[in-house]
C-alpha cells in the first residue's frame, strides 16, 4: 500500500508524517500512549516542562524495551536448550535402536 499524510499530536506540538497505511494506526496508538504517560506523570510529579515529560517517558518506553528484548532472549535461549535436550533424548533413542 501507499504512504499517506497524518499529522500527530505529542506534548502539544503538531508533528506531519508520512506513513505507509499499514502503519498509521499503531503510529496513532503510539502518539496516544505517549500522551497519556505524559499526562499520567505531569500529574505524579507535578512537572510543567514538556522536555523533562518527553525525556521520562522516553525513559520508561527504553525501559519497557529493554526489559522486553532480554525477557525474548531468555525465552529463546529456553527454547534453544530444550530443543538441544530433545535432540540428545532421540539420538540416544535412535542409537540404541
Amino acid at each position: 500500500m501507499g504512504e499517506i499524510s497524518i499529522k500527530i499530536n505529542i506534548a502539544d506540538r503538531v508533528y506531519p508524517l508520512k506513513v505507509n497505511m499499514e502503519e498509521e494506526e499503531v503510529v496513532r496508538r503510539a502518539a496516544k500512549l505517549i500522551n497519556d504517560r505524559i499526562k499520567e506523570l505531569q500529574e505524579k510529579y507535578a512537572v510543567k516542562d514538556k522536555q523533562d515529560l518527553l525525556s521520562m517517558c522516553v525513559l520508561h518506553y527504553a525501559t519497557a524495551s529493554l526489559n522486553a528484548e532480554k525477557k525474548a532472549s531468555n525465552a529463546d535461549t529456553d527454547v534453544a536448550e530444550k530443543v538441544y535436550q530433545l535432540d540428545s533424548i532421540l539420538n540416544d533413542f535412535f542409537n540404541k535402536v
